[in-house]
């Protein structure tokens, strides 16, 4: 299955844990195929909790599950990989533990952190934030376009585009080489996920 477009969850965006899961659903419904559930500040037991019902969820739609830096519950949900920051262990270390049961991507913000990704073993890479989003404030100003297009042309792994993507700016990405893109608020703050997601996909072809 190729994979052009990752949901990346925020249950910020809702008043509880099951609007969330309307949501993502919706998306779903309107052809997403890969789901990043990120949500750093809840206790591991509650990730467990909540990634079982979203595995569930992502199986009934046949969509990939990419747990945020959890391999073991990665493993124990039975998702299809693992997605890690530039604070997690090395994407070698991912594939060791999961004994290659798990793809494994990695979040990187300059071409170094690319290539040390890729050199590690990693799947695929998020590059980013490209554009000024609040969610990405902590890692300082965004890459850019241009620099998005250096690592797509220099990494020989597939880049998914991050950080205030919408979807005007969507042809703009992919013609820097982005094998993707992977979005929260332009979706999960739409009023219309499921339309949302259809035209993004569209956008995408």
């Amino acid at each position: 299955m190729k994979i052009r477009f990752c949901l990346i969850t925020d249950r910020n965006f809702f008043v509880d844990i099951s609007s969330l899961f309307g949501a993502v659903e919706e998306a779903l419904r309107g052809g997403v195929r890969a789901v990043q559930l990120r949500e750093k500040d809840i206790v591991v037991r509650e990730v467990l909790s909540v990634a079982y019902q979203m595995r569930k969820l992502t199986a009934h739609y046949h969509a990939h599950l990419f747990i945020n830096d959890r391999v073991d519950v990665a493993m124990a949900v039975e998702a299809e990989g693992v997605h890690l920051g530039q604070n997690s262990m090395p994407a070698s270390a991912a594939k060791k533990a999961s004994e290659g049961k798990l793809l494994v991507g990695v979040s990187t913000h300059t071409l170094q952190e690319a290539a040390d990704a890729e050199k590690e073993g990693a799947d695929f890479i998020t590059f980013g934030p490209v554009y000024h989003t609040p969610s990405k404030l902590k890692y300082g100003e965004p890459v850019g376009i241009a620099a998005l297009k250096k690592v797509c042309s220099e990494i020989p792994l597939p880049v998914f585009a991050i950080g205030g993507i919408t979807e005007d700016r969507i042809g703009e990405v992919m013609d820097c080489g982005a094998e993707g893109v992977a979005m929260i608020s332009a979706v999960l703050g739409s009023r219309d996920i499921r339309s949302t997601t259809e035209r993004i996909l569209r956008y995408l072809q």
